[in-house]
């Protein structure tokens, strides 16, 4: 266990967590996560870098729009800081490896859900799928589910017992 290395992720999974902010607030209303830039969900005013700092622009900005002083949900730190939580107890865990890499990816994906359905109710099956309805995989017939690949990946990283099992769910 290195607590260097989970405190040297903790840092980028804070930026990774407002990310996941945008797909938690955009993908249930089918908009871009891409495009356009951030904005106050009340005024509309584009925010500046600085006012998209995570956490620190939330507690900076008493939880208010600079521009239109509208409320702006704690959800949006608490996302930024659960997301460095985990990703950071997923390399303190399991130190540089597969095995950290793949349960952040995991553990990212549940904080998009889970905040998805604390804001809309609703678990879209665009984040947790991953698959669209016209993608290649569906064309050809096959029920793609990256958290299937997912759980044999993580089996593979576990051992032959945990890939044992896994196989024989099937």
């Amino acid at each position: 266990m290195d607590i260097g290395l989970s405190l040297l992720a903790f840092w980028p999974a804070l930026a990774l967590g407002s990310f996941v902010n945008v797909v938690a607030a955009r993908v249930p209303l089918r908009r871009s996560v891409v495009r356009p830039a951030s904005a106050c969900m009340s005024c509309g005013t584009e925010l500046a870098w600085y006012d998209n700092v995570p956490v620190l622009s939330w507690l900076l900005l008493h939880g208010r729009c600079r521009s239109c002083s509208a409320k702006i949900s704690p959800l949006y730190p608490a996302v930024e800081l659960a997301t460095a939580l985990l990703v950071a107890a997923c390399f303190l865990a399991f130190g540089l490896s597969g095995k950290a890499f793949v349960s952040a990816f995991f553990c990212v994906v549940l904080v998009a859900v889970t905040a998805t359905d604390i804001t809309h109710r609703i678990v879209p099956n665009r984040i947790v799928l991953l698959a669209r309805h016209g993608s290649a995989a569906r064309k050809m017939g096959i029920p793609f589910a990256p958290f299937l690949a997912l759980g044999a990946l993580i089996a593979l990283f576990a051992g032959d017992a945990l890939l044992d099992a896994y196989l024989n769910t099937f």
